[in-house]
């Protein structure tokens, strides 16, 4: 099948033809999460959206080398704030813990969280501190090619200079003009020739843990620069796609964008993308605004706004309903919701293995296999795609219920359709046939355990044999010895 996939992209405002820089090579930067907290629902839906382009490109064909980063350095509490606390400094001292002890602990839990969700692991994660170096370098190249200045140690990107010969702004479609009148004032403001300048190297105070030395002072990177160092390590100075929440648009990408122009005089990136917001009753998930839920709290159902537990798939799914460029609501009721859709693809699925040919097929598979490529062609929209596949739920009901009929052909294109899409690109799994795997697994490990004690006994190894049975407590499990045998039971 020739796929012709169609990205919007954030630049152009258009949605336009998918076409690499080397195809069928195609180089992905996702700009991760800064770990000084536990994953919540946002960052779920991050890695979701990028997590199915980055398994959709690699299923039609193309080579994928997909970057995400981890930000553990230089990210400021608000975006232009030059002067406020370091994230991961700010929760090292309030756990009471070194900022690398903050990092280690957030890193693995948000990796955890992505495990149990069955997103794919990046082709290259990249620590912002394990680029220093980089970062110094890029620094240099900005300054000499006269586009940034030093001020008390600190380096500053010149906006002012940079806006005279490119576009600040292009991506978000903010003015100067506008971006001045709103420009809050911050601590060493006065170290900036213009108001709206960034940093792209801060001098440390004397009370900072994270800095390093450098040529200008002691200090630490810009949060900006650490994307545009790693992206272009990795993918080379001008690569096909970048991603991010649409929080990130301003000022963030915008700042990636000056830099690389800045130093290497070309545009960074093809196609720029970005994933709307979560909310909640109407109201932006935020950190800011204590409305955020995290990820262990889907599990335990400990949310003032939950009404129970949820499982990681059902949460998937839920990230799944809505366009990655809409705004998806939250609430339990759509939760509910998502883990009943979720429940009757499953069944359906698994009612289609078990199908045989019954004739000449009354509806076409083929169609439907048009109409889930033509979704996801279409600036990846797995929630049309999810319809169709819905569909073709009904018309596998109606052949195992004897209404509809269905040849050999469109009985194989059905299976691999379901396969491919729901497992391979949509990334969901069956947790209630996982959930019987493993309960197997269980009853046969305890059944052995058994056989060894039973054994020992023979051998009139009684401490062997009561070992086990202490351990076989210990992990709820109640043994009888009868006439009859062992029997066991889970308390």
């Amino acid at each position: 099948m020739q796929h012709q996939f169609h990205i919007y992209n954030s630049l152009t405002k258009k949605t336009e033809l998918f076409k690499p820089v080397n195809p069928p090579h195609v180089g992905m930067y996702v700009c991760g999460p800064t770990v000084y907290s536990e994953p919540h629902l946002g960052h779920v839906r991050m890695a979701v959206t990028y997590d199915v382009l980055f398994r959709y490109l690699n299923h039609i064909g193309y080579k994928v080398r997909y970057v995400r980063n981890i930000t553990d350095v230089g990210h400021l509490e608000g975006d232009l704030a030059d002067g406020e606390e370091d994230k991961i400094e700010k929760k090292a001292r309030i756990e009471q813990l070194e900022p690398m002890e903050v990092v280690q602990k957030y890193k693995y839990a948000f990796q955890h969280v992505m495990e149990i969700l069955n997103v794919l692991p990046p082709s290259i994660e990249p620590l912002a501190s394990g680029h220093i170096i980089e970062q110094q370098l890029m620094i240099k190249k900005i300054l000499d090619n006269g586009y940034a200045y030093v001020t008390n140690g600190s380096v500053y990107f010149d906006i002012e200079k940079y806006h005279r010969k490119y576009h600040y702004g292009k991506l978000s479609g903010r003015k100067i003009e506008d971006l001045l009148v709103n420009t809050r004032d911050l601590d060493r403001q006065d170290e900036k020739r213009y108001p709206l300048d960034f940093a792209l190297w801060k001098k440390a105070g004397p009370t900072h843990l994270m800095k390093w030395p450098s040529e200008w002072s002691e200090g630490f990177p810009g949060w900006h620069l650490e994307c545009s160092v790693m992206g272009t390590k990795y993918l080379g100075e001008t690569f096909d796609i970048h991603g991010g929440g649409m929080d990130l648009l301003f000022p963030h990408h915008e700042c990636e964008i000056a830099q690389a122009v800045a130093a290497n005089g070309k545009e960074p990136v093809r196609y720029w993308m970005h994933n709307n917001m979560i909310t909640i009753e109407g109201q932006k998930m935020a950190r800011s605004l204590n409305n955020f839920i995290t990820f262990n709290e889907f599990f335990t159902g400990t949310h003032v706004k939950l009404t129970r537990a949820y499982k990681p798939m059902t949460v998937r799914f839920f990230v799944l309903q809505a366009h990655y460029r809409s705004t998806l609501d939250f609430s339990d009721e759509a939760l509910q919701a998502a883990e009943k859709g979720l429940a009757r693809m499953m069944k359906g699925i698994q009612i289609l293995q078990g199908l045989k040919p019954s004739g000449k097929s009354t509806t076409s598979a083929k169609e439907l296999v048009r109409n889930c490529y033509k979704a996801m062609n279409d600036d990846l929209n797995y929630p049309v795609a999810i319809s169709h596949l819905f569909d073709g739920i009904r018309l596998i009901n109606s052949v195992n219920d004897g209404k509809e009929t269905i040849s050999e052909e469109d009985l194989r294109e059905l299976k691999k359709l379901y396969r491919e899409i729901v497992f391979d690109v949509l990334g969901l799994k069956d947790e209630k046939q996982d959930s019987e795997k493993e309960r197997l697994l269980a009853s046969e490990l305890v059944e052995m355990l058994l056989e060894f004690r039973n054994e020992a006994r023979l051998r009139k190894d009684f401490a062997a044999a009561d070992k086990i049975r202490e351990k076989l407590q210990q992990l709820g499990i109640r043994i009888d010895d009868t006439k009859d045998g062992t029997h066991w039971e889970m308390l």
